[in-house]
């Protein structure tokens, strides 16, 4: 989520005679290809048309002998378990440093409402069960243009460290792309950290520091030239309270309240997520350490005025890179969205950064997706060099690219 831009992999990529970079699986794939950008020729929309269901594939492509599909029912306190601890060891590995989400938001990134287990795809070894890769998509709508399209959301591909040489990623999402198409759904919109085709927009995290002083004894973060801890505590320190009058977190009663206030706010943008106030109960409503949502009540009309959202994961720095060994673990957050029609946006964004502190958060991440480059000067957000997001739409044409503050969607 804040891993430094990958530089391309030459066995994978070669240079064009344009000049463009091209990826052998990925060419074979309805994507937007690098020398398509531009061309007014090509129409907006689906880039192959969907066939009959009858015609996808039945069975599951052909993986090692020695290992086997499964379905991941994330509903499952040991199938859970044992995708958390894969994720712990295996998901975005860098040197003294590991991304881990917890079960419980896995449970909530994983399984919205109308959610397909067997779209939740791993692989096991059949002689020791072991899990050892996973990719999951789960349904979800995007407005396009002027148009609402049913798609998959893919993400959370993740192979055993010991066989990313053997190139499984290809399969993996292939296969996940057939149980796709067998639900009728024949687009999906993905994120990359790599460059693998030509993107929606890329987007570029900005982060926060809430916890300075913690940041920079694990090895998180550096001290600023020429400045002090004491220095850098001061600057970085944020209110004690929310200052707005009616800023509270949300509750359920709420969820009508939003819903309209999103679904106005996201018609704005050229691709935007859609939700229903069944999405908005699913997804925003707080539940413990994972996803936080407060708003703004009129104390007039008592009408909601504003929300914000965040959602959070932990990281654990290695104890070589800690001065204090004790002490590994790195609580951040990430906005996810944020809709004002009365409060400023720099001055909700003060108040989300005031209840993150209080939550426990060291550093809050954002995208500058949406209004969000508004706020990061004024809050002292600081770009996270190399820390881009690359966002893809497959089997889906834009004529163009747009600009990060034309989309509304946030993908993790």
């Amino acid at each position: 989520m804040s891993d430094p831009k990958p530089k391309p992999n030459p066995k994978e990529y070669t240079s064009g005679g344009s000049g463009t970079m091209t990826h052998e699986f990925w060419e074979t794939q309805p994507v937007v290809q690098f020398e398509d950008m531009g061309d007014t020729t090509l129409p907006e929309g689906p880039i192959e048309p969907p066939t009959l269901v009858s015609e996808v594939k039945q069975e599951p492509y052909n993986f090692h002998e020695d290992y086997e599909w499964i379905a991941c029912d994330m509903k499952s306190d040991d199938m859970c378990s044992e995708v958390y601890n894969f994720f712990k060891v295996h998901y975005a590995d860098k040197p003294n440093l590991k991304v881990h989400p917890s079960k419980e938001w896995l449970m909530w990134a994983l399984c919205p409402p109308g959610y397909y287990q067997n779209w939740h795809v791993g692989v096991r070894a059949k002689a020791t069960k072991k899990l050892v890769a996973f990719i999951s998509g789960v349904p979800a709508r995007i407005r396009v243009r002027d148009e609402v399209v049913r798609m998959a959301n893919i993400n959370f591909l993740c192979i055993d460290k010991s066989l990313r040489s053997r190139r499984l990623a290809p399969i993996l999402i292939m296969e996940v792309t057939r149980r796709v198409r067998l639900k009728n759904i024949w687009q999906a919109a993905y994120p990359s950290r790599d460059v693998v085709s030509r993107p929606v927009t890329t987007c570029q995290y900005w982060g926060r520091m809430l916890n300075p002083k913690k940041l920079i004894d694990v090895g998180y973060a550096a001290l600023g030239e020429r400045m002090t801890m004491s220095r850098t505590v001061k600057l970085y320190k944020v209110p004690d309270a929310p200052s707005t009058p009616g800023f509270r977190e949300m509750e359920l009663s709420d969820c009508f309240g939003v819903t309209e206030l999103l679904r106005n706010y996201l018609r704005q943008f050229g691709v935007a997520a859609c939700f229903d106030s069944e999405d908005v109960m699913r997804w925003f409503l707080p539940r413990k350490d994972v996803i936080h949502t407060y708003l703004v009540v009129s104390p007039e009309t008592y009408d909601v005025t504003d929300f914000c959202s965040f959602y959070t994961v932990p990281f654990t720095i290695s104890n070589s890179a800690s001065r204090n060994p004790e002490n590994t673990t790195v609580q951040c957050a990430y906005s996810y969205y944020n809709v004002v029609t009365q409060t400023s946006l720099p001055k909700l964004m003060n108040d989300v950064l005031t209840v993150s502190k209080q939550k426990g958060v060291d550093i809050f991440y954002a995208l500058d997706v949406m209004q969000n480059a508004s706020f990061f000067t004024e809050l002292k957000f600081c770009r996270s060099e190399g820390a881009l997001l690359h966002y893809h739409l497959y089997n889906y044409r834009l004529g163009s690219s747009l600009t990060p503050s034309e989309v509304g969607l946030v993908l993790w």
